[in-house]
């Protein structure tokens, strides 16, 4: 599961715009006017800057992005929404009918253990990736990432039918759609099997296939002549001198002007990821219905999958989707960082929602069904919308040389954190 957080930042930070060429000339607009003159240096000099730029046909680029974000995060979703077969896999019992066990401390907090296994080393991972960020092209770094997803995905596939009972295993160590899909086919396997490692085979063989697609989609994208213009643009002289000229030239980028010019945004990210991942999945998932003891579907096995898996999913894809066409507010407003902050008061709503098993914190004064649905969509509104402006804007916001490395950096401040967030999820699920 490191190879995505390789992948996510190779993907955030590549330059290649998904509308006509024209937009080039608006990015420092978006961007406020002080960074227009950095952002007036992206013009080539030479035959590049004076050929048209080619159409996107049939939005191919586009797509095919869309495709790696969805890859993305793919790893994380699957692994997370299969939880009733990691409870299985991980414990003695020999019957895969899905059916509840005893509380334990992995099921109570299984969400937590893997958020943490997952993103500890994915910082790891972003660090190496900052340092080879001038070593490897981007094409390298993407291709090893998916092929490592690819990888982690066969052998899982391959031990769902192995017998793992009397034993436990160690855990070792993602966009919004990926979650969305992930979520939905969950629900759909459950609906459908109620072996849950008939259930999972079948899930983690179709993140296999699309895992592959994504390898062929993205071997496709260099041969379209919109992203290869992009790609040329991309490698092509200033027209401008810059005293960040050779930053491509030396092994590792200069850190201290991407940091000047990143901070506040690079901390925007990270708090809004440290909040929803405290959240989200350990205490959201943990939420039930409150007529869970009535025998209805809905409330004993499709609640959490809907209310807290797929509805936050969904809830992310829309704020993210928002971005492209209002971004407001800009990368230097006060209002950005006061917006980030007052996601906050998420945290003590979904404390007091009916989460179980409660072994401190006996009061629930968010009692109805209705509540947890309320607080996931603003959770998972505000972190696609927060959460994707400040990674918009960080690349934006530095030299154009810089714009790669800058892309890390901010994907570096959004992992870490999850990484922080996912530990503090353990201490709060906890103290509930």
């Amino acid at each position: 599961m490191d190879g995505q957080q390789s992948l996510q930042a190779s993907v955030n930070s590549s330059y290649i715009p998904t509308t006509m060429c024209d937009e080039e000339h608006s990015e420092g607009e978006a961007a406020g006017d002080d960074t227009s003159p950095l952002l007036s240096q992206k013009q080539p000099a030479g035959p590049l800057a004076a050929r048209h730029c080619p159409e996107d046909s049939f939005n191919l680029v586009y797509i095919i992005f869309f495709l790696m974000g969805i890859g993305s995060l793919l790893p994380w979703n699957v692994f997370i929404t299969a939880k009733q077969y990691w409870l299985y896999k991980l414990s003695n019992n020999s019957s895969p009918t899905g059916q509840e066990e005893p509380h334990n401390d992995l099921g109570d907090y299984f969400e937590s253990y893997i958020a943490i296994a997952s993103t500890i080393p994915s910082v790891l991972c972003l660090i190496l990736n900052y340092l080879l960020v001038n070593r490897f092209s981007s094409q390298v770094r993407i291709m090893f990432s998916l092929l490592v997803i690819l990888v982690v995905f066969v052998v899982t596939t391959v031990l769902v039918k192995v017998d793992m009972s009397g034993c436990r295993m160690q855990f070792f160590g993602g966009q919004a759609m990926g979650g969305t899909l992930s979520a939905f086919a969950s629900i759909v396997d459950l609906a459908a099997s109620s072996d849950v490692t008939n259930s999972a085979l079948v899930y983690f063989i179709t993140a296999d296939i699309f895992t592959l697609v994504c390898i062929m989609m993205y071997l496709l994208l260099p041969r379209l002549p919109y992203s290869r213009y992009y790609m040329e643009v991309a490698g092509a002289p200033y027209s401008e001198s810059n005293s960040y000229s050779d930053s491509s030239s030396v092994s590792v980028p200069p850190l201290k002007p991407i940091l000047k010019k990143t901070w506040v945004l690079g901390s925007c990210v990270f708090y809004v990821f440290f909040i929803s991942i405290m959240i989200f999945p350990a205490v959201s998932s943990g939420i039930q219905s409150m007529s869970k003891d009535s025998g209805n579907p809905w409330a004993t096995t499709y609640f959490v999958p809907l209310t807290s898996f797929l509805l936050y999913n969904v809830a992310d894809f829309c704020g993210r989707q928002v971005t492209a066409w209002l971004q407001v507010p800009g990368p230097t407003s006060c209002v950005l960082p006061v917006l980030v902050i007052s996601r906050t008061a998420l945290v003590p709503l979904f404390i007091f929602c009916n989460y179980q098993p409660r072994y401190h914190l006996h009061n629930v004064f968010f009692a109805h069904d209705l509540f947890p649905v309320v607080f996931v969509c603003l959770l998972g509104i505000s972190n696609g919308y927060l959460g994707t402006l400040p990674m918009i804007y960080g690349p934006k916001v530095v030299p154009r040389e810089l714009a790669e490395p800058a892309g890390v950096v901010m994907s570096f401040f959004l992992t870490l954190g999850l990484a922080v967030g996912s530990a503090l999820s353990v201490v709060l699920v906890h103290s509930i």
